[in-house]
Parts: structure tokens; C-alpha cells; sequence
């Protein structure tokens, strides 16, 4: 997910917890909840890199509460270089402690390892114990209608605050506090419809024959913003089926018009490619590997791809594998590579 959202979202949790969060609360919160994306910087150092590093140690369990021990910790330090101020002489202003703090912290890092893994390529939840990934495939990284929730939940309070102000109205309570409820309300029950028709699409993926032949599984991932619009990913004996699922009331679902990939044939290049120290960190990557042998002058070339993303998607999680051998099937070259720039 983008930083946006996940800045919004811890917005709202801390005005949904009121005037009963410490000081700098909103603040860690935020920090918190946008931390995670420092791995994003791993994207320079090339493919594998950000393959390894990108929703993975920061984005795990264990990452997530080093973020929140670090970030209460350095805004403890912050608050005893900066005391508050006494409003009155007999009013005891207390230390920001370091249990609050974290609960707060605590709080935004969950919401971020929530949002990515309903979003996008997942995470690796329980780095560094386990190296798989884990994702829902509910909405995509950039999704509208969850920016627009948060948004309008954020600002409506701030609008209605200040007609009341032209209008001599009282104030009461604080501000945003119920619209902020109402905005995480209205969120996880997006969520949770968008959870229900991705189950929808990979029933509905399995229930049918492609060009006669049987389904095996299915993978169902967000097309758009637009919640009826699914890609669907069906595995068959032979081959890999791509097809468009609408949901919608009106929409009709025809297994006919899918895109067919046929399978690689068993082959020495392909069986090397596949046992190779790249293709094996891939695969745990991987949703949907798909495998393809070609001849080159002199050897062979076998690259394997994500199928969850398109043709023409360039986002930096696109990545694939790639795996070089002589016309002997001895390994000349290994690597991964982003979509955006397969020839770097």
C-alpha cells in the first residue's frame, strides 16, 4: 500500500482513541505506520535485493515490533528534551512514558503489516523464521475507494468544525473522535466485501472448463479500483489460463475467452532452471510462477515470471528470474530482473 493510506489510516486510529492518547500520539502513530517503507530504498539496489528486502524484515511480525520499540523509545527521548509546558502551577505534567508510547507505535505498525498484506505482493509475515509470503489479494497498492474513505473521514470533521464556528455553534466533545470510528468502520467493512468477492471470482474460476479442459486451482487478483473487476488465473493440466472475471449484476463470465499459456515441455534446460539457487528464491516469491525455455545461439534461456501481474505492469514488485545456460545445460548466468528494465 501506498504511504499515503497507511498515513491516513494511522490518522484516524489516533483521533479514534481521542483525548485519552499521550502526547505525540497522532505523531507516533504516523511514524509508525509509515516506517515500514524505509525498505523501499532497497529498490536501488537492483531486483534481487528488493526482492529479498522489500515487505519482508520490516514488514514481518518480528520488524514490526523492533519499528515500534524504536520509535517510542526515540519519542520518549524527544519528550524529556522537550517538556510540556504547565498550564497551571499546581497541574503535575507527567513524562511521556514508554508502555503508552509503545501501545501507540504498536498500533500503527499493525495497521501497516495489515494494510500490505490485503494489498499487492504481501509480506513475509514471519521473517526471519519462515521465508514465505503471505497475501489476501484484496485490493491493489494504490486503491481509490480506500483512499476516498479515509479522506472524507478526515475531512468532513475538519468542515463541519469550521460551519459551526461561522455559525456561532458550541463545541463538544472531541473533534472527529465519531467520524473517525465511522471511517474504520466503513474501512474494514470494504475490506471485508472486497475479501467476499475475491472468494466469489476463484469459485466462480473453478466451476467452470477452459476450452474443455479442467480446472486444477485458481487465483483471483484486484484488475482496478473498480471492485467487480477481477483477473483471473486458472492451472490446468497443460496450461495456464488468463482470464477477466466481472462481477457485477449485469456481468456474464465466459471461460471461452481466456488467454492460454501452454506449459514448457520437460526438458534438461528447464529441469536445471527450475533447480537453480535463483529459480528456488523465486518460487517462494512467486504466486503464480510460469516457466519458459528459449534457445539462444549458443545454450538456453529459461525465465520464470509472476503471472499475478499483467502484461505492461512495470511496478517494481514485478520481478522475474532468469537463468542462462551453454548448449552443454551448464549454468553461465543467474539473476533477477524488474519488468520495467529486463535487459539491465
Amino acid at each position: 500500500m501506498e504511504p499515503f493510506t497507511h498515513a491516513f489510516t494511522s490518522l484516524a486510529l489516533a483521533r479514534a482513541g481521542g483525548r485519552r492518547i499521550p502526547r505525540f500520539g497522532a505523531t507516533m502513530m504516523m511514524v509508525s505506520g509509515v516506517a515500514a517503507d524505509l525498505d523501499y530504498a532497497s529498490y536501488f539496489g537492483g531486483a534481487g535485493a528488493f526482492m529479498r528486502l522489500h515487505r519482508s524484515m520490516l514488514h514481518s511480525i518480528v520488524g514490526s515490533a523492533v519499528v515500534a520499540c524504536a520509535v517510542a523509545a526515540a519519542f520518549c527521548a524527544l519528550d524529556r528534551r522537550m517538556p510540556q509546558k504547565k498550564r497551571f502551577f499546581s497541574q503535575e505534567i507527567t513524562p511521556l512514558k514508554f508502555g503508552p508510547a509503545l501501545v501507540m507505535c504498536a498500533i500503527g505498525a499493525a495497521s501497516h503489516m495489515l494494510l500490505d498484506l490485503a494489498s499487492g505482493a504481501g509480506v513475509q509475515l514471519f521473517w526471519p523464521f519462515r521465508a514465505r509470503w503471505t497475501s489476501w489479494d484484496i485490493i491493489n497498492d494504490l486503491d481509490l475507494w480506500t483512499l476516498l474513505i479515509l479522506i472524507l473521514g478526515l475531512l468532513l470533521p475538519m468542515l463541519i468544525g469550521l460551519v459551526n464556528e461561522e455559525v456561532g455553534a458550541r463545541k463538544k466533545g472531541p473533534g472527529g473522535q465519531r467520524a473517525a470510528f465511522v471511517t474504520l468502520a466503513l474501512l474494514a467493512a470494504y475490506f471485508g466485501w472486497r475479501a467476499n468477492l475475491h472468494s466469489r471470482a476463484v469459485d466462480l474460476l473453478l466451476s467452470r472448463e477452459y476450452h474443455g479442459r479442467i480446472a486444477l486451482s485458481a487465483e483471483a487478483f484486484p484488475a482496478s479500483s473498480a471492485p467487480y473487476q477481477w483477473r483471473g488465473i486458472v492451472d490446468t493440466d497443460d496450461t495456464m489460463e488468463l482470464v477477466d472475471v466481472p462481477l457485477g449484476p449485469a456481468d456474464e463470465f465466459d471461460a471461452n475467452r481466456s488467454e492460454t499459456l501452454y506449459k514448457p515441455h520437460p526438458s534438461l534446460a528447464l529441469a536445471a532452471g527450475e533447480d537453480s539457487t535463483a529459480a528456488r528464491a523465486f518460487l517462494l516469491y512467486a504466486k503464480v510462477p510460469f516457466a519458459q525455455v528459449r534457445p539462444l545461439e549458443a545454450g538456453y534461456r529459461v525465465e520464470i515470471r509472476d503471472l499475478r501481474f499483467p502484461a505492461g505492469d512495470f511496478e517494481p514488485a514485478n520481478i522475474f528470474a532468469r537463468i542462462d545456460f551453454n548448449s552443454r545445460v551448464q549454468m553461465m548466468r543467474q539473476g533477477f530482473f524488474f519488468a520495467s528494465n529486463p535487459n539491465e
